[in-house]
């Protein structure tokens, strides 16, 4: 891959500037549209490097350009922050006092939902290609949108396998068959990726094989609450060990003393430290313009913003190590544990509408951002450029924050004319009622009781694998033949290695984000088709 001599592209350049801008009104307004009726949010990204694309072979010097590869990866960042933030970072969180019937707390929330999704992307951009969120981890969107930036580039075989991967990605979601869930298995660690598929398996096959809805007793929770704190405090002993540690010496060949990050660990416990007082400032700046601080005591008031700030953390490790790992990240599902949480501590319900639009507006723009940063790191050469790296992912900060900026600006403007017509994220609904229905006396038995093998699941998986966080999350999901697709992929991935042997792992990726494309690209298409624009 080229890499410019004088520098990455940057995003402020005003024909760059221009089409980001563009770009992201459409992948915002395309989110607002599709998470309202759907409920869904669709990956934009692929089809922001697809307009990247077209635009670079249309015979103007001004779109000249954009051949370039890191240009089109700053439009690809743009298009996909826009799209999530919007409809699951804004507009998701400000439907929850509406539907409540606190309509007056919309602006509160979305500075309080705009601050948490700036702050979650924030981190990860601080955190990103250390030994905490690797760059050499899969996420796996983020191949897809690299290698099909790759493809068009460089044409010839890589092109045609993509391309032929692709259309195995469309004709199986055609089918029915989860065709994203089929190309991460090609992707992702192979014991991360067999404990996701337990757990959709777990979660599919349950009533009918031993008459026991796992959801219903709480089981997926307190598995991901066990898992998640034992990997926020593994990733907290990692920083640290490694901190105090010499320095190795002279390479002795391991795969593992190779890795270089361009994040040290210095960078990562500043990261965490900085994202922690940056969400307890917007706490408290969320419970003062939200009307909290008249209705909590003192007491109350301290419990809840540093509830709201920890919460905010541990939130974002579970997504952002399951969109690492998997591809998928249960926001929706990880924001309702800590709603539960919160309800057992006692606080009001407008202090809980708040908190839980807090909460959810970060993890979908951390693990976008980290789909992103993987998409820029696979095309600046996989870090081998330190300076260049950095330097580049600066430009996709810059690209995101005009994603987001353009995102609220939308929803500001727009979100009555949905909430007008009643049209509402879906789970909203269920945050609300699970608001309104209040405390089950025997929830927080249910939650420490299978708090406890989520949590010894990923202890003993350690902070590589994530056992206990992949486990957790297949359950929170219901989609059994999502489960059978990863687990038959593992299968043919093992095979195929040994009878290919290591020239078959650039293969299998490339083949794989070929898969995912398709699979985005179908859904992408089906949505809008099913939606009345």
């Amino acid at each position: 891959m080229r890499l410019p001599a004088k520098g990455h592209p940057r995003a402020f350049e005003p024909a760059t500037l221009i089409l980001l801008v563009v770009c992201a009104v459409v992948g915002s307004v395309i989110g607002l549209q599709i998470i309202t009726t759907l409920g869904v949010t669709p990956n934009t990204a692929l089809i922001g490097v697809l307009v990247a694309i077209a635009l670079s072979r249309v015979p103007l010097a001004v779109l000249r350009p954009f051949r370039s590869v890191h240009r089109q990866n700053l439009v690809q960042s743009t298009i996909s922050t826009a799209t999530f933030a919007a409809a699951n970072s804004l507009l998701l969180p400000i439907a929850i006092p509406v539907v409540l019937g606190r309509a007056g707390l919309v602006w509160p929330m979305l500075i309080g939902a705009g601050l948490a999704m700036l702050i979650d992307f924030v981190m990860l951009y601080w955190l990103f290609d250390s030994k905490v969120f690797p760059g050499q981890g899969a996420w796996p969107p983020g191949v897809a949108a690299a290698e099909a930036i790759k493809a068009g580039d460089e044409g010839g075989k890589r092109a045609a396998l993509l391309g032929a991967g692709t259309a195995v990605g469309l004709l199986g979601s055609w089918l029915g068959i989860p065709m994203s869930a089929f190309g991460v298995a090609f992707i992702g660690n192979v014991v991360a990726l067999t404990m996701f598929g337990i757990g959709l398996l777990a979660r599919g096959y349950s009533t009918d094989l031993f008459g026991l809805d796992i959801a219903a007793h709480y089981i997926p929770h307190g598995l991901m609450v066990g898992a998640g704190l034992v990997a926020l405090i593994q990733a907290v002993v990692v920083v640290a060990r490694d901190r105090r540690s010499p320095r190795p010496g002279p390479k002795t060949g391991s795969a593992e003393e190779e890795v270089a990050y361009t994040r040290q660990d210095s960078d990562a416990a500043r990261g965490l430290a900085r994202g922690f007082v940056l969400y307890v400032a917007a706490a408290v700046l969320l419970a003062v313009i939200g009307g909290l601080i008249s209705d909590l005591g003192v007491g109350e008031l301290v419990l809840w913003v540093l509830y709201a700030a920890v919460s905010c953390i541990v939130a974002e490790f579970i997504v952002g190590l399951s969109a690492m790992h998997s591809g998928w990240f249960p926001s929706f599902a990880t924001s309702l544990i800590f709603l539960t949480i919160g309800m057992l501590l006692g606080f009001p319900p407008i202090a809980l509408a708040l908190l839980v639009g807090f909460i959810a507006a970060g993890g979908p723009a951390f693990a976008d951002a980290g789909y992103d940063f993987k998409a820029g790191w696979l095309l600046r050469g996989r870090g081998a450029d330190p300076a260049f790296e950095l330097a580049g992912r600066r430009q996709q900060l810059f690209a995101g924050v005009i994603g987001m900026a353009v995102a609220a600006a939308v929803v500001a403007l727009t979100y009555h004319v949905y909430f007008d017509r009643d049209l509402f994220p879906p789970i909203v609904q269920v945050y609300a009622k699970t608001i309104q229905a209040g405390v089950d006396p025997g929830l927080i038995g249910k939650l420490l009781l299978w708090a406890v093998p989520g949590a010894i699941v990923q202890a003993v998986g350690g902070p590589k694998r994530q056992m206990g966080i992949m486990l957790a999350t297949g359950t929170l999901i219901v989609n059994p033949i999502a489960g059978w697709t990863v687990l038959a992929g593992i299968v043919l991935r093992i095979a195929y290695r040994r009878w290919k042997g290591p020239e078959a792992d650039s293969q299998m990726t490339i083949a794989a984000a070929g898969f995912i494309a398709g699979d985005a690209l179908w859904g992408f298409g089906n949505s809008l088709v099913k939606t009345k624009f």
